[in-house]
């Protein structure tokens, strides 16, 4: 069974940063497109990063790029997401994501519980 769950989320300050981390279960990593997406109040669930299937190459939402980085850590089959320069637009729950095909897209298979992450001003 494929399980994913995140941690890491919480309150911080404008400029600060978080790292989330999603332990997968259930599967290989490689194996599977996994990435990172989020959902703000009233919004559509969007994109942040993704680590494409087998080639491992790794895609940002425009709002994040330069600020946040996606890494896996196969050993512990864990993915992060490295949050810098935090914005309180970046205000989100956070889900991270699976999916067999080779790119991450809100239709993926599996999906986390989510992580709140507040953002103040």
């Amino acid at each position: 069974e494929v399980q994913l769950v995140e941690s890491g989320g919480g309150l911080v300050q404008a400029g600060g940063s978080l790292r989330l981390s999603c332990a997968a279960s259930g599967f290989t990593l490689g194996d599977y497109a996994i990435g990172w997406f989020r959902q703000a109040p009233g919004k559509e669930r969007e994109g942040v990063s993704c680590i494409t299937k087998s080639d491992g190459i790794t895609y940002y939402g425009d709002s994040v790029k330069g600020r946040f980085t996606i890494s896996s850590d196969n050993a512990k089959n864990t993915v992060y997401l490295q949050m810098n320069s935090l914005k309180p637009e970046d205000t989100a729950v956070y889900y991270c994501a699976a999916d067999p095909n080779t790119f991450c897209t809100v239709y993926a298979e599996h999906w986390g519980q989510g992580t709140q992450v507040t953002v103040s001003s």
